[in-house]
């Protein structure tokens, strides 16, 4: 290509002329040739050494004369003569970039020094920090999700250790008692004295106590082996704001106290669970009144006013929708769960004006011995078994029982057997446990006829001021044998008796009278609890 002197010189043409862009001066640029050029300064670049020549004659442009400083729009440099006569001929585009172009688009540069910085690493540095500052704002997001839930496992672990220590605490504290009562696991031999053979024998070991009441009348309670928990009667324990009685709920799968359920405005006297819904309590209190509470929800679903205080209940295991209420005047109302209203019928014994403290259902079963099935009723001074006869009718059977001086009746559904408890009086100076089984057969008449025969008697302490509910229930070694478990006032225990050979067995101590007795499975684990004015004692058989 010919150099920048060999060129045509621009046209005359003032309308051709140029358009100057003037960078340091405003000075026009001269008409006529201007002199030899002086050489531009370098163009500092940092990856082309041939940045200050004119791509077309590859010579240095100038920053005056013919061969100065050009650029098109599209921002490319050239020399003025050579881009003037390049753009004359037939190609009209940039020679660089082959954008269209035309003479008019020229403009001339003046410039002292052109310096093309180099900004590659800038950008590639900016790049990276703008990389750097995403990944610690992502890391500063996850110090802060590590930091809160640091905090919580801390908050947590704080509070195991608490739990833990206090659990420490109820040990040291149980071992004290257990240290200062031996007896609560003593084993007792078929003449009353301790037995030091029996140490690898099974028994009932003490397991743990719980607090009910602080102020006292506590009365019975009752296992629901569906919910596994034990509920205990006792009046509310903030009477200044919410009066009345209720039951409090212990759980049996954790041996843990759990929550107050408010039910009647006076003392509780008998609780019992269905054998159909599992979580429905059947209760009677001395306030007029029959309820049904809920355990799912924890409120009374039903309540039904007997007219009188409710000394005893329980459910017809023969017919779930019927349950029994004794009354103070020693009648039997019988409530259909389909009537909300009132009772559907009252049995009514001969000559009786005394309290009914006990109610019990013995259920119908295949046997020549006793196939009937009906309610057996306690009052103070004798008992009867009502025959559920059909059409829902009830036909009764006197017991021949001592007269007067009884405290409670309990009986075991499985072996057709009933306990009767005495108190002491001028013919027996001991409280008495009677063992009775049951049988059912006919008069010389043809009449049907029920009968006790005594069985085995157990003798307690010469004291029996209370209404104990004692138990009896077959034996945790499933031999067939029964056990009897009947407080004793004077010692403040409960004594544990084998009922085929009549032997004490062992002597469960407390704090206080016991009032009531329970056994109960858990988990493949045979339990006995113990109840006070106050407090429940577990024991575990092993």
């Amino acid at each position: 290509m010919a150099s920048g002197n060999d060129l045509a010189e621009p046209p005359g043409d003032p309308s051709a002329e140029p358009e100057v862009l003037c960078m340091d001066t405003k000075e026009d640029l001269p008409k006529q040739s201007p002199p030899k050029s002086t050489p531009l300064p370098t163009v500092e670049c940092a990856d082309d050494e041939d940045g200050d020549t004119c791509t077309i004659c590859l010579e240095q442009w100038t920053n005056a004369g013919e061969h100065r400083l050009s650029a098109l729009r599209c921002g490319h440099l050239f020399g003025y003569t050579c881009i003037s006569k390049w753009l004359k001929g037939q190609t009209r585009k940039c020679p660089q970039c082959n954008k269209k172009a035309k003479h008019s688009d020229i403009v001339v540069l003046y410039t002292r020094t052109l310096k093309a910085v180099d900004t590659t690493e800038q950008e590639h540095m900016r790049n990276s920090l703008l990389q750097e500052q995403k990944i610690r704002k992502q890391a500063e997001l996850e110090s802060a999700q590590c930091r809160l839930q640091l905090q919580v496992l801390t908050e947590e672990c704080s509070r195991l250790h608490g739990q833990v220590r206090e659990l420490q605490d109820l040990l040291v504290r149980h071992q004290d008692q257990v240290t200062q009562l031996p007896k609560h696991s003593q084993v007792y031999s078929p003449g009353g004295l301790p037995s030091s053979q029996s140490k690898g024998q099974h028994q009932y070991h003490f397991q743990k106590t719980f607090s009910v009441s602080h102020t006292g009348s506590c009365r019975t309670m009752a296992h629901c082996k569906t919910l596994s928990c034990l509920v205990v009667s006792q009046p509310s324990p903030q009477a200044a704001f919410l009066p009345g009685f209720g039951v409090k709920m212990l759980s049996t799968a954790n041996m843990k106290s759990s929550q107050y359920i408010p039910m009647h405005s006076k003392q509780i006297r008998s609780l019992a669970f269905s054998n159909r819904s599992k979580d429905l309590l059947l209760s009677g209190s001395l306030d007029n009144t029959l309820k049904l509470t809920s355990l799912e929800t924890n409120t009374v679903v039903q309540t039904y006013n007997a007219g009188r205080p409710v000394w005893s209940c329980c459910w017809c295991l023969d017919e779930n929708n019927y349950i029994y209420a004794g009354l103070a005047n020693g009648s039997i109302l019988i409530y259909d769960l389909r009537n909300t209203i009132s009772h559907v019928q009252e049995l009514v014994p001969q000559k009786v004006r005394c309290p009914l403290v006990s109610l019990s259902y013995i259920p119908r079963a295949a046997s020549a011995v006793f196939p009937c099935g009906g309610l057996l009723a306690g009052t103070l001074e004798n008992a009867s078994f009502w025959e559920l006869k059909t059409g829902f009718s009830h036909w009764p059977h006197i017991l021949p029982l001592e007269s007067g001086g009884c405290t409670d009746f309990q009986t075991e559904s499985t072996t057709r057997h009933c306990l009767v408890t005495y108190r002491p009086d001028k013919n027996h100076n001991t409280q008495r446990s009677v063992l009775m089984e049951m049988s059912y057969s006919q008069d010389d008449a043809g009449e049907p006829v029920c009968v006790c025969r005594p069985v085995q008697t157990f003798c307690g302490g010469p004291t029996c001021k209370l209404l104990t509910k004692n138990a009896i229930f077959p034996s945790p070694k499933n031999n067939g044998s029964l056990l009897v478990c009947s407080g004793d006032e004077s010692s403040n225990s409960a004594l544990l008796w084998d009922a085929s050979s009549g032997s004490l067995l062992q002597k469960l101590q407390a704090d206080q009278p016991v009032l009531d007795i329970c056994p109960f499975e858990v988990n493949h684990h045979n339990y006995l609890a113990t109840l006070t004015e106050k407090m429940v004692y577990i024991y575990r058989w092993e």
